[in-house]
């Protein structure tokens, strides 16, 4: 009889943790479809709100879809005491805040582990660079100076940025970070510059303080869609290309030696960062994008079990932060950007103090 209590007692202790970590991974992985579907739905009403432009029965058809997400928007009004989801500059701030919330810590994820985490930053500083380079070039031709522009002119100059640090990178004796340390401070002196010897030639009605701290009025129709297409192209490369990443993540020599591309794939990473760069910084600003790519993995590593659970608790962590700060904005009027790291912030916290309490645990 006792032999039997001590085997029952072994087979309850044994089966307790079998039977939680199960629990946690189907969590995690509804969580998971949760996002990918608020993801989706952002994209559709990107899509609607594009084709509603088209002329015959697509537009009309489109048309509807959009006024579908505006009625949705008054009843979130009326049950949450708001009066701004009705409008559609909420939605596409809302759809690119989403979407960005998903493919920002994606990509941060490979670069926390690889120790590339001032790259988020640098091409963030590039990317204000392209801003005040398109400032002056559509004011000079005297173009109609659109933020939707103004982005797309910062996504060109940060993806060649991008290739650039990779090329110096490889191509010099320097430490690791003193290209990413050169071409941040460059690029933000160029920016700078440009923006003051602007002001004196061409009058842009852009407040540039916005694309710095972040503003979700910046985001635009023109944006949104942008920002919904290489949302797309970024998932499906790192879902195509994820053992390849991984390998030369942990152990890049032996990718050489197995005569991976290497420097294909490390540009290929730069490239995807500065366009979620890009991307981020409409909701978050230039100087707070980096946070996006590196407090939710962060906050993911210190509970997280592996590099697999670290990716999608990454991606839930950083969707948590973008809607709660688009949230806490809205709520008390504050500045999108602060609002979303704020928040990562707090989750990092409250990880770090999960982490410490379970090894307290162990240890007893």
């Amino acid at each position: 009889m006792s032999t039997d209590t001590a085997d029952g007692e072994t087979e309850q202790s044994v089966s307790e943790p079998a039977r939680r970590v199960p629990t946690r991974r189907r969590v995690e992985e509804v969580l998971l479809v949760l996002t990918g579907l608020l993801g989706a739905m952002m994209i559709a009403f990107i899509a609607v709100d594009w084709l509603r432009t088209f002329p015959g029965a697509v537009g009309a058809l489109a048309q509807t879809g959009f006024e579908q997400f505006l009625i949705a928007g008054e009843w979130a009004d009326y049950y949450l005491g708001t009066n701004v989801f009705q409008y559609p500059f909420m939605w596409r701030a809302i759809a690119t805040g989403v979407l960005v919330g998903i493919v920002g810590p994606l990509v941060g994820t490979y670069l926390v582990h690889r120790q590339m985490a001032l790259i988020g930053e640098t091409l963030a500083h590039t990317a204000f660079a392209g801003v005040a380079i398109g400032i002056v070039v559509v004011g000079a031709l005297g173009l109609n100076a659109t933020n939707g522009r103004l982005v797309l002119v910062a996504l060109v100059v940060s993806v060649l940025s991008a290739l650039g640090l990779q090329w110096l990178t490889e191509h010099t004796d320097s430490y690791g970070d003193v290209p990413i340390a050169i071409v941040l401070t460059g690029s933000f002196a160029v920016g700078t510059l440009l923006i003051s010897w602007g002001r004196e030639f061409v009058s842009v009605p852009i407040d540039i303080e916005q694309f710095l701290f972040g503003d979700m009025a910046v985001v635009t129709a023109e944006g949104a869609r942008i920002v919904a297409v290489l949302s797309v192209v970024v998932v499906a490369l790192v879902a195509f290309n994820y053992k390849q990443f991984l390998f030369i993540t942990f152990d890049e020599t032996a990718a050489r030696v197995a005569r991976f591309n290497v420097t294909w794939y490390n540009a290929l990473l730069v490239t995807m960062t500065a366009v979620v760069v890009v991307g981020a910084m409409q909701i978050l600003g230039v100087i707070l994008v980096a946070g996006l790519l590196v407090i939710p993995v962060a906050a993911a590593s210190q509970i997280a079990q592996g590099f697999r659970e670290t990716l999608y608790l990454s991606v839930l962590f950083g969707q948590t932060a973008i809607l709660a700060g688009i949230g806490l904005a809205i709520w008390q009027s504050l500045p999108s950007g602060g609002s979303v790291i704020v928040v990562a912030i707090a989750i990092y916290l409250v990880t770090v103090a999960l982490s410490d309490r379970s090894a307290a645990l162990t240890t007893r």
